[in-house]
C-alpha cells in the first residue's frame, strides 16, 4: 500500500487504517480469515516534508509495516508491479512545477500582478490547464508501471463542477484574494512588485471532464467509480471565515515565505482575514459549489 502526498499526519494514518480493515474485510467476506496478508505500507511525500515528525507519530498499535519513500509522485517511486493499492487525498491539485509561460516577461501568458490563473487571462488558463493535463499523464503514467495487475488506485481530489467558471471555485477565489493583498502590499512598499510578478501558486483545481479524459488518454486504468462529495465548511471551535484563513495559510505559506520572507506573514494573512470578512458572501457561494472527486481506479 502507498500513500501519496501523505505530509505528515494524522490524516494518512486514518487513510491507512480504513484501507487495511477494507482489505481485511474483503478476505474474511470470502471466508478467508486464515489468508489475510501482511501489509507494507509507503508514506510518500516531498522531499522537504517533515518525515521524522511522521514516523514520530506513527500509531504504536499499527498492523502494518511502514516506510518513508522521498520524491515527487509525478515521477517513478516503486518498482514494476510492486504496489497493490495506492491512495492519494487532497494532493493532486498540486502541479508539478509553475508553468513556464506565466513568469516569461516575453510571453503572452505572464501573469503580471496575479499569482494564480483563475481571475487572469485565458493564455494564463491554458498554461495551467496544459501543465495539469501533462502532470496528470506523468502520473498515471508512472502508476501503471508500479501497480499489480488488477491493483487498485483511491483518487480523493478537490474539484469543480464541469460548468463552473475557473474564477468562482472557492479555491480559486482565495487564491484571488491572497494575490490582491500582496498588490495591496507592493503598493505600500512592503513587498517587491516584482517579487509578485513572478510568484504563481502552482494549484489546479479540475473538472470530472477532465479527470475522466486523463484515464482515457492513459488506457491502462479503467474508471471503476466516480464520485462527486459536497464539501462543507465545518467547525465547532472557528468560524468559516478563520476555518479558510487557516487552511489557506497551511497550505501555501510556505512557498509564500519562500519568495517574500517570513516576516510578511502574519500582516499578509490578517488582511486577507479582513478581505474575507468584507466580502463574506464569496465564502457561502464558494461553499456551495466546492466539491470533491472520489475516484476509483483499477488497473487493466
Amino acid at each position: 500500500i502507498a500513500d501519496l502526498g501523505c505530509s505528515v499526519g494524522p490524516n494518512t494514518f486514518i487513510a491507512v487504517e480504513n484501507i487495511l480493515e477494507a482489505v481485511e474485510f474483503k478476505f474474511q467476506s470470502q471466508g478467508l480469515n486464515l489468508q489475510i496478508p501482511e501489509f507494507q505500507v509507503f508514506f510518500n511525500d516531498h522531499t522537504l516534508n517533515d518525515f521524522n515528525r511522521l514516523f514520530k507519530s506513527l500509531p504504536q498499535t499499527r498492523r502494518y509495516y511502514a516506510a518513508g519513500v522521498p520524491g515527487s509522485f509525478y515521477s517513478r517511486l516503486f518498482p514494476n508491479a510492486s504496489i497493490n493499492f495506492f491512495h492519494t487525498s487532497f494532493a493532486l491539485q498540486w502541479l508539478s512545477r509553475v508553468p513556464k509561460q506565466v513568469v516569461d516577461k516575453n510571453s503572452s501568458a505572464w501573469n503580471k500582478g496575479r499569482i494564480h490563473y483563475s481571475n487572469s487571462t485565458d493564455e494564463v488558463a491554458r498554461a495551467y490547464e496544459a501543465q495539469h493535463a501533462e502532470d496528470m499523464e506523468c502520473f498515471l503514467n508512472a502508476r501503471a508501471q508500479e501497480i499489480a495487475d488488477g491493483g487498485m488506485m483511491v483518487l480523493v481530489i478537490p474539484g469543480r463542477p464541469n460548468t463552473l467558471p475557473h474564477s468562482d471555485s472557492l479555491v480559486n477565489v482565495s487564491f484571488q484574494l491572497i494575490g490582491s493583498c500582496l498588490m495591496d502590499m507592493a503598493r505600500k512598499g512592503l513587498v517587491s512588485e516584482e517579487k509578485v510578478d513572478t510568484f504563481n501558486i502552482p494549484v489546479y483545481i479540475m473538472t470530472s471532464q477532465e479527470l475522466e479524459a486523463a484515464v482515457e488518454r492513459n488506457e491502462h486504468f479503467s474508471l471503476e467509480k466516480l464520485e462527486t462529495i459536497p464539501r462543507t465548511l465545518v467547525s465547532s471551535t472557528v468560524s468559516p471565515i478563520q476555518l479558510v484563513v487557516s487552511h489557506m495559510r497551511a497550505g501555501s505559506e510556505g512557498m509564500i515565505k519562500q519568495q517574500f520572507g517570513e516576516d510578511i506573514l502574519d500582516e499578509l494573512f490578517d488582511l486577507y482575514r479582513k478581505k474575507l470578512e468584507e466580502q463574506s458572501s464569496i465564502i457561502a457561494s464558494g461553499t456551495e459549489t466546492a466539491i470533491t472527486f472520489l475516484a476509483v481506479l483499477k488497473r487493466k
